[in-house]
């Protein structure tokens, strides 16, 4: 065909300069063509289901399922965005950059337009259309034999985990939300759903989880969900809910794995010295050189080659040093040579630290809180002082309920002081006003983007925004 079209060019050309102009057009023809070929010929990008030929065999399941653990790695969630922009909102952290967008969250008075909730928000919601990609492919597939039903279970019941954490994420970020079942092209094609309740977005998590946790087996895998993972988050999602009884006995199955999850001593143990995978974590994203952590930058000074975007505030730094108080979670912090405060848990070079999505010692404290609430006090005195003692510190003085579940909170506030903990629980336990002096009740949960009301009228933004 291009011998065909060269002849007819060179027949009707009457100067080079029309030659010329003719090759030129055949050469963008050709390139386009071959565009158009090696576009039909790629194969997908390894870590990504976007139509119906991706899925299709064993290898390309597991691909599937490695893109979607990498977008909850991602930047925009666990890899920093989602996490800063809740623990910026519990009031132990400062502002040491000059870009005030993030200072709103430090304030608790985030508008709708700021584009790190939008952020957020999408890098969530991508994360859920690549599990449903996996979700609604997997399970017809019959011409590979390697994909057995045993492994398609396995991948089955990561994907619904990472989606339960998904839909987890949102509802207790930005309340009721939209609920995406089904695999779209793009992220985007979910507009015209309208929001759901916070009952049923939560109900659809506890969904979620129960598949899960019937497909998944037990098993110990610190980067990816088994039945033990499943079964920690359903610990939290059921002290979000207040299902006392349900959160002890999810929260005991781990605690009863000593072998598997113990508290390590020190406190430092499952983050520093460069240790991944400690028997303290339940789950967390795993980085390398060619996918970074970016919380690193944010948290390390200057001297260090961070930019120290936030800062422990004074009150905390004192009260962390303080032996009685932080006992030996006075590593959370460390100071510069010019006298600045700042977090450490994030500080390796390449920035290959891993992000803690669960830990044994929540587990400790969902039981302990659970048991108080069920009026358990020595089983929750017993939860706590484990935690505390393993920080180095001896057991605490509470003796009634109330005081108590004051203890809890506080133990929580140092236990997870970098990790996005904090401003949830003084949300679901109505204590944001009294410690963080918010009154305006609107405020305890995010805006929904202005971006995704701009191009979805099914959306309804959150009242007093």
């Amino acid at each position: 065909m291009r011998a065909s079209i060269l002849i007819a060019a060179r027949t009707n050309l009457k100067s080079m300069t029309h030659m010329k102009s003719i090759y030129f057009l055949v050469s963008v023809l050709l390139l386009f063509a071959l565009g158009s070929c090696k576009k039909f010929l790629e194969v997908e990008p390894k870590n990504q289901a976007s139509d119906d030929q991706t899925i299709f065999d064993k290898n390309s399941a597991q691909t599937a399922l490695n893109g979607a653990y990498r977008l909850l790695a991602a930047d925009a969630y666990y890899g920093q965005k989602f996490q800063f922009i809740i623990y910026l909102q519990g009031g132990d952290l400062g502002w040491g950059d000059s870009r005030t967008v993030n200072l709103q969250f430090i304030q608790n008075d985030v508008r709708a337009d700021n584009e790190e909730v939008n952020n957020v928000w999408t890098a969530i919601y991508k994360t859920i259309n690549q599990t449903n990609h996996i979700i609604a492919k997997v399970p017809p597939i019959t011409s590979d034999p390697a994909l057995t039903t045993a492994v398609k279970n396995d991948i089955l019941g990561q994907a619904y985990f990472i989606r339960a954490l998904a839909y987890f994420d949102l509802v207790r970020t930005w309340g009721g939300v939209q609920i995406v079942l089904t695999p779209t092209e793009d992220v985007a094609q979910k507009a015209g759903i309208p929001r759901s309740s916070v009952a049923d977005t939560y109900q659809q998590v506890l969904n979620d989880l129960t598949i899960a946790e019937g497909l998944l087996s037990s098993g110990v895998n610190r980067v990816r969900a088994t039945k033990n993972t499943v079964r920690a988050l359903r610990a939290r999602y059921h002290l979000y809910r207040q299902e006392w009884a349900d959160a002890e006995t999810y929260a005991t199955y781990a605690i009863s794995d000593l072998t598997n999850y113990p508290l390590i001593s020190p406190y430092n143990s499952w983050f520093a010295n460069n240790v991944v995978g400690s028997k303290e974590s339940i789950l967390e994203t795993a980085y390398s050189t060619v996918q970074l952590n970016t919380h690193r930058n944010s948290w390390q000074p200057t001297q260090n080659g961070g930019i120290r975007s936030w800062f422990p505030k004074d009150n905390f730094v004192t009260l962390v040093n303080t032996p009685a108080i932080g006992g030996n979670r006075s590593t959370l912090v460390a100071q510069a040579t010019n006298g600045q405060w700042y977090g450490n848990v994030y500080y390796r070079n390449p920035a290959t630290d891993p992000s803690f999505v669960l830990r044994i010692a929540e587990q400790y404290l969902i039981r302990a809180e659970a048991r108080a609430n069920l009026n358990n006090l020595p089983g929750a005195t017993l939860d706590l002082n484990l935690v505390r003692n393993r920080a180095g510190l001896t057991g605490t003085t509470a003796t009634t309920q109330a005081d108590l579940l004051l203890a809890i909170e506080d133990e929580r506030r140092f236990e997870f002081a970098w990790e996005p903990h904090r401003w949830f629980d003084l949300v679901r336990t109505s204590r944001a006003d009294d410690v963080l002096n918010l009154t305006n009740t609107n405020k305890w949960i995010l805006p929904i983007p202005a971006a995704q009301l701009i191009v979805d009228p099914a959306l309804t933004q959150n009242p007093g925004y």
